[in-house]
């Protein structure tokens, strides 16, 4: 058995190889900065009324939304400092956009500097926390369409995604739709 096969072989979940960590550690870092941009895409140009907005049937409002996002992503954190994160509560809305956005820099830090995580796989942390605030960054878009006013479509593949920038500030869309039946 050669050495690349020994290294293969022995790894498990606390005792990965540098270039293993630093591959999963820049997707995962290129995975936030495209919730930041989905996120803000979701949000650009948004009615005043938006963050409020009642779907009915329990349905979080998009304020809740993004405090229950940072949440999410709060418990991500723990997996690299341990203890909890308490769950925020809606307050000013610009406000609780600006601490989601500085939640996923933090986190993205931690991914970059190669802080270990505990307790936990980089796939976890994908298949997880991650993953489900991308769902809900889908469904603020869902709830801008139900609210009248939704977003503009465009090819995500080409859009300029830098994971050095998870903040509010995005660039526009690089492929947007010139024509889109849902517009109203």
């Amino acid at each position: 058995m050669g050495q690349a096969d020994r290294l293969w072989t022995s790894l498990d979940s606390s005792a990965y190889s540098s270039p293993v960590i630093d591959d999963k550690r820049r997707m995962l870092r290129h995975f936030l900065a495209a919730l930041a941009y989905r996120t803000q895409k979701a949000l650009a140009h948004a009615p005043d009324d938006f963050a409020a907005f009642n779907a009915g049937n329990r349905v979080r409002s998009p304020h809740e939304l993004i405090c229950h996002m940072r949440s999410v992503l709060g418990y991500a954190r723990t997996f690299f400092i341990g203890g909890i994160y308490s769950r925020p509560t809606p307050a000013d809305w610009h406000s609780d956009i600006g601490a989601f956005h500085e939640m996923l820099g933090d986190l993205s830090t931690r991914l970059a500097n190669g802080e270990p995580l505990k307790g936990i796989t980089e796939e976890q942390l994908l298949q997880g926390p991650l993953a489900d605030a991308m769902t809900h960054a889908g469904q603020i878009a869902m709830l801008r369409r139900l609210h009248g006013s939704p977003v503009p479509p465009e090819n995500f593949i080409v859009a300029a995604i830098d994971p050095d920038n998870v903040g509010v500030d995005q660039p526009a869309p690089a492929s947007p739709d010139a024509d889109w039946p849902e517009k109203l």
